[in-house]
């Protein structure tokens, strides 16, 4: 029996593991180009660089008495140049360099790609870390193939699950995080965050994974997209802010199979 082998999934797994090849830059997990930002009438002036949500999320942010603490669920990131403010009737358009696939229900709980927003968990026992409720200021989610036909999805931007930078910052508060958490593996769904959730059991819940609002663009029937807009209504009171986002990539054993495959379909090739 011969296997047919799609060697476009091939080449992006591949991307995935190998950032780089010789001389070519290879797919970015985060989006990297800006298509378009509109500021809405109530977003905050300082905040109104759409740059800002290309690239990684942010890990570290400026701490209040001088100096950087680590991104947690309970410290957001706020500098000017790491999330951008939406606005009541605002838009912000950004573009993969890759097609974002579809995953199976099977393969992250269906999770495509992951927003991150500066909303986080209120302190109720501060310092302490323990979750009081959500500040989100959500933003309404479409996506595209193109750029001009856009589908919505149900997801809403700047909610749950709030960044983690590291997997291993001490405390709520701290700024001795060594251990990078994963931006493009999600949250459980299933793990929920409640009143009197602590900080040490939110980052177990977690389970390595940088945080960040789940989307499953399943429901449009599109089998890849590169475009995702973030926008407002024009009655909202608030302003969504956004930092990033960022392909869910394969699980790892999905990867070592496809580079396995990869790896033989290139000796049968030479």
């Amino acid at each position: 029996m011969r296997i047919k082998i799609d060697i476009r999934l091939i080449i992006m797994a591949m991307c995935c593991v190998f950032p780089v090849v010789g001389h070519v830059a290879l797919a970015s997990p985060y989006a990297n180009e800006l298509v378009s930002f509109s500021q809405g009438s109530n977003g905050n002036s300082s905040y109104a660089d759409g740059n800002a949500t290309l690239g990684m999320p942010s890990r570290t942010t400026p701490a209040w008495g001088g100096g950087t603490q680590d991104v947690t669920v309970f410290n957001a990131p706020w500098a000017t140049d790491q999330i951008v403010s939406i606005g009541t009737g605002g838009s912000l358009v950004v573009k993969f360099d890759h097609h974002v696939l579809d995953n199976p229900s099977g393969t992250y709980w269906g999770i495509d790609f992951l927003i991150f927003g500066n909303t986080m968990y209120t302190d109720s026992s501060y310092p302490d870390g323990v979750a009081g409720g959500v500040a989100s200021e959500p933003g309404k989610v479409q996506v595209s193939q193109d750029g001009i036909n856009w589908y919505d999805v149900t997801a809403e931007a700047d909610g749950e699950y709030c960044t983690q930078g590291y997997a291993n910052t001490s405390t709520a508060y701290g700024s001795d995080g060594d251990v990078e958490s994963d931006f493009t593996k999600p949250v459980d769904p299933s793990f929920t965050i409640s009143n009197g959730t602590t900080y040490s059991q939110i980052l177990a819940g977690y389970n390595g994974s940088g945080g960040g609002t789940g989307v499953d663009f399943s429901s449009t029937g599109l089998s890849w997209i590169q475009f995702v807009k973030v926008y407002q209504n024009g009655t909202d009171t608030w302003s969504t802010e956004i930092d990033a986002f960022a392909d869910v990539a394969p699980e790892p054993a999905t990867m070592t199979l496809l580079g396995i495959g990869a790896a033989a379909l290139l000796r049968r090739r030479k």
